[in-house]
């Protein structure tokens, strides 16, 4: 970690990881201008999970993107990662000065509603590199972001601003659960970056 150019920002878990809540990173036009550009650029599409051996199609859209073509499967199926944009980059460098991390791709989400959400998992895949960062920038609707211990059950969540960066890290995923919960108050999208190391 680059202690020079790294901001610190405490921890939100009581023990066995480490998440990092920065709060927004920029200015609420700057976030608005990246909503806007991020949604217009990026190729979206429906994300695919295979569940009790049956293809589910999700209301859901996601994009991957990286360095090179990398291959990422989660839920039982597999992703090849398209060129960054510039916008991505752009954000990717930002992440990256904040946090002292280095990142070589970006799962994108976009919810179009509160009603829309991802359930309780960890993202613990065999192509992430074993215990690396993954940071989460939030654009448009502001949505709430939980946390559960594996073994405690213990719950922590943190609400989402626009254009905030959350950063996960250490044992986090082999301890904890995450979920973004649905909600019926937020009528309006959000877009989720989360950047992410493939171990090569």
């Amino acid at each position: 970690m680059d202690l020079f150019n790294s901001e610190i920002a405490s921890n939100i878990l009581p023990f066995d990881g480490e998440v990092n809540y920065y709060g927004s990173i920029m200015s609420l036009a700057k976030a608005q201008v990246y909503y806007e550009k991020l949604l217009q650029n990026i190729h979206w599409e429906n994300d695919k999970a295979i569940i009790f051996g049956k293809l589910i199609i999700t209301k859901r859209k996601v994009a991957w993107y990286g360095d090179q073509p990398f291959s990422y499967t989660y839920s039982k199926t597999t992703k090849s990662a398209l060129p960054w944009t510039r916008e991505l980059l752009e954000l990717k460098e930002l992440v990256e000065q904040k946090t002292g991390e280095t990142f070589n791709s970006c799962l994108l989400n976009l919810y179009h509603s509160g009603d829309e959400g991802m359930a309780w998992h960890s993202d613990d895949e065999k192509d992430l590199k074993k215990n690396g960062a993954i940071g989460s920038l939030s654009f448009g609707a502001e949505r709430k972001f939980s946390f559960k211990h594996k073994a405690t059950k213990q719950n922590v969540s943190v609400q989402l601003e626009k254009g905030s960066l959350l950063i996960m890290k250490g044992a986090t995923q082999t301890h904890w659960l995450h979920r973004l919960p649905p909600t019926k108050r937020v009528k309006t999208p959000r877009i989720n970056l989360t950047f992410r190391t493939i171990d090569i």
